[in-house]
């Protein structure tokens, strides 16, 4: 019983200190430069945030859902240059929903460039684009109720294109 107990303090130190590394803080900041700039910083920020490989793929998915779509598009390439599998349901879900049609274009790109390799990320994204088109085919795809998005839900209506982005960058 005793070491049973000694087990579990040991892996939740362990899990408490890989919380605390702080990378989720780095990832964050990376992330803000993809969706609040469009200048120089953006390549730089994808290559650090390309670093983080699979750690920062939950974030930026998080990201996908309250950036405008310049930030959007930024953030799919961001996956694309991290390269991990893990990715494809994320780029499946926004080549189908994204309000956006060069977000919806660019994450299916990348789908499909995945798609050519004979591994198991090219087979994920292989089943990914058979998907989109099964429900393309079925009518399904992004929801549009106007200027103001889906009532009573947040939106990416509105929010604010990055810097750089806007006829004087």
């Amino acid at each position: 019983m005793r070491r049973g107990l000694l087990v579990a303090a040991l892996a939740s130190a362990a899990l408490s200190a890989a919380c605390e590394d702080g990378s989720h803080a780095d990832i964050a900041d990376e992330i803000n430069i993809l969706v609040r700039r469009n200048d120089q910083l953006v390549p730089p920020a994808t290559e650090r945030l390309a670093a983080y490989k699979r750690a920062a793929i939950p974030q930026i998915e998080t990201s996908l859902h309250t950036s405008a779509p310049t930030g959007r598009l930024h953030l799919v390439a961001a996956m694309a240059r991290i390269g991990d599998g893990e990715a494809v349901p994320i780029l499946r879900h926004t080549a189908l929903y994204d309000i956006t049609p060069e977000v919806r274009a660019a994450a299916e790109a990348v789908l499909a460039r995945w798609a050519a390799d004979n591994d198991a990320r090219g087979a994920r994204a292989r089943d990914a684009l058979s998907e989109i088109a099964r429900k393309r085919a079925a009518g399904e795809g992004p929801l549009l109720f106007g200027d103001g998005g889906i009532p009573g839900a947040p939106s990416t209506v509105g929010a604010p294109e990055p810097v750089g982005s806007g006829p004087n960058p």
